[in-house]
């Protein structure tokens, strides 16, 4: 792309701005439904982007580097480093309540509490939000490490992480994050979700040596980013899938 051509593409973009945010103005009016511009942000995004600044009757509107969707941090670098800091800052806080508050440590009722008071904080909206990089999975896994040593019947064994949460009938968040993305895709393909079939995959078209018959199709990406969304991130381990565990992912709906 050259110069030119970059700064051409740039101000349509900035005019079509405009322009949405014009017809998201009228509309409002139309309907009586005002936005309260003191809430109205601005983000660029993208390190080539010509920085701009956009307005409502008149009133500049603010910008940020990051902001708080229904409890999902939005960054402008597009990274969730900050979003798992935080879900993993709530769930330590219900987890040391749960400790602090509750004597009858019996490994059910923690369990209970565990997947109600904790584990919504480290999975809501994880789809949109998901980890990629070591260090935050690993901030989340801390919270799971320390809850299965919270209760004295498994604590007092010295077992490894992974034989605690044997004992205990859980799987480690990254592969609950697998799951669901497995199961959602197990949806889509199957016309058991809102979201139609082909605006995210495509079927394989060449033929199929082994596993399940609904393998998909996985395009090139240019962008670190863009290869860890969900349409990305979730091929290559679906097509993996052989018929035992295909069928699997089917029970789990």
């Amino acid at each position: 792309m050259t110069p030119r051509y970059s700064v051409a593409l740039a101000v349509n973009m900035i005019k079509t701005v405009y322009r949405n945010l014009s017809n998201l103005v009228q509309w409002s009016e139309e309907w009586q439904v005002l936005f309260n511009i003191d809430k109205c942000k601005a983000m660029h995004f993208g390190k080539t982007y010509i920085t701009q600044d956009y307005s409502i009757h008149g009133l500049q509107l603010e910008v940020v580097n990051k902001e708080s969707d229904l409890g999902v941090l939005i960054v402008d670098d597009l990274k969730v480093s900050q979003q798992c800091q935080q879900a993993c800052n709530k769930a330590a806080k219900a987890l040391g309540i749960i400790n602090r508050t509750i004597e009858y440590r019996d490994p059910v009722i923690f369990l209970r509490l565990y997947k109600s008071l904790v584990i919504p904080h480290l999975e809501y909206c994880v789809s949109a939000w998901y980890p990629h990089y070591t260090k935050d999975k690993m901030l989340l896994e801390k919270i799971l490490r320390r809850f299965t040593r919270v209760i004295p019947d498994i604590r007092h064994l010295g077992l490894p992480y992974e034989v605690r949460l044997s004992k205990l009938g859980l799987w480690t968040l990254e592969d609950r994050r697998v799951r669901s993305d497995l199961v959602q895709v197990f949806k889509i393909v199957h016309g058991l979700s809102p979201i139609k079939f082909g605006t995210f995959f495509e079927i394989r078209q060449y033929d199929r040596t082994r596993g399940h018959s609904l393998k998909l199709h996985k395009s090139r990406v240019q962008t670190d980013l863009r290869q860890h969304f969900f349409t990305e991130r979730i091929i290559n381990i679906w097509n993996s899938l052989d018929e035992y565990h295909f069928c699997y992912v089917s029970e789990q709906l």
